[in-house]
């Protein structure tokens, strides 16, 4: 015969058993005291390839898959973690990411200006090469202004590298960054009947690299980590094999587009030939769109050091923009404290202040970046 209703108690109640385990949750988390430090190289289809006991007897390259709490921190390139599991570098083995160590810098970027979102670009760099071609495809001051902007706020050292400088007399380009103190390197081809465009399918950007750009570039990059930054068809990957050694893909600029090939299709860490330990170069993708939506209008102003000081005559609360009334920006570049490029170097930061996103995607379209 049944119990009574009244007689029941908790040992009556049937409980379903919890599909994903019966462990309950907890906030502490493991220590992992025996995890070892990697440098990631590479990122691929969610495999992280990291070179573990670098500079020692024992140095190897790991595979890692990221552990599930840190589904949602990116890892990129530069980044150095922590991993457990099968560290051994063996084939077919595959250890696990636990940790993203702190970052002494990280390279950000947005989609465009109206994007809130950043994306981590590269971890760990001490500088910035901004690769652009004198011609061919033809520099954009807006792209350059961009990446300066992006490495001062990231504490990155810039440098521009300018190619096929035997196309067309950079110059007119390199009078906008006269008053700036950062390193410039001018690189012609070998062939001085190059012109930078490639009419064939294959690669036309492997004649040979100017010597001595490569010997100025190298002797910057001794005992640093280096990222290198540019549009498809400048050069970036050619100059990148010629310091490493390495065979990454190369690509010229269509003969009827004039557009640069997209070749490399993920970061690459790779270390400089006969070089001190620690320098690395990392080699990036051609860059599709740079927006600055993560920085600060600010941080912006703080990277053009030859107009800034304009800004003590402003009046409180002058935003320095296209809008703006009685800026002291205006009076400094019209006296000729900027130079003679003082006016286009004034448009420009007014454009990234307040960049209108259809200049953005038009831009884009002429360099051939977004069609």
């Amino acid at each position: 015969m049944g119990r009574s209703t009244g007689s029941w108690d908790e040992s009556d109640i049937r409980i379903r058993p919890n599909k994903k385990g019966s462990r309950p949750r907890t906030k502490d988390r493991p220590s992992y005291d025996d995890a070892v430090t990697g440098r990631i190289i590479t990122v691929d289809r969610g495999r992280y390839t990291a070179v573990v006991g670098e500079d020692s007897g024992n140095e190897r390259t790991v595979i890692a898959a990221r552990a599930r709490e840190l589904r949602r921190s990116p890892v990129v390139a530069g980044d150095f973690v922590s991993l457990v599991g099968d560290v051994s570098g063996a084939p077919d083995t595959l250890a696990r990411l636990v940790r993203i160590q702190d970052r002494r810098t990280l390279l950000r970027r947005s989609a465009d200006d109206t994007d809130p979102i950043e994306r981590a670009v590269v971890a760990n760099a001490d500088q910035l090469v901004v690769v652009v071609a004198a011609a061919n495809p033809e520099p954009r001051t807006g792209f350059i202004d961009r990446a300066l902007v992006a490495a001062y706020d990231a504490g990155i050292e810039p440098l521009l590298l300018v190619t096929k400088a035997d196309v067309k007399d950079p110059t007119e380009l390199l009078s906008n960054y006269r008053h700036l103190d950062f390193p410039v390197i001018i690189s012609r081809t070998a062939d001085a009947a190059a012109s930078g465009i490639d009419a064939r399918s294959d690669d036309g950007l492997s004649a040979r690299l100017d010597s001595d750009a490569v010997s100025q570039l190298r002797a910057h990059l001794n005992g640093k980590v280096t990222v290198m930054l540019g549009h498809s068809g400048v050069g970036k990957s050619t100059m990148v094999n010629a310091l490493t050694g390495a065979e990454r893909a190369t690509g010229g600029v269509n003969a009827v587009t004039g557009r640069g090939r997209h070749t490399s299709s993920s970061a690459l860490a790779l270390r400089i030939s006969d070089a001190p330990a620690g320098s690395w170069i990392i080699d990036t993708p051609g860059i599709r769109s740079f927006g600055l939506a993560h920085v600060d209008p600010d941080r912006i102003l703080h990277s053009f050091p030859d107009l800034e000081p304009g800004t003590d005559a402003c009046e409180r609360g002058c935003k320095h923009d296209s809008s703006a009334i009685n800026c002291g920006v205006d009076a400094w570049v019209a006296e000729g404290h900027a130079g003679a490029s003082g006016a286009a170097r004034l448009a420009s930061l007014r454009r990234l202040l307040g960049t209108d996103p259809r200049m953005e995607v038009q831009e884009a379209k002429e360099l051939g970046i977004v069609s």
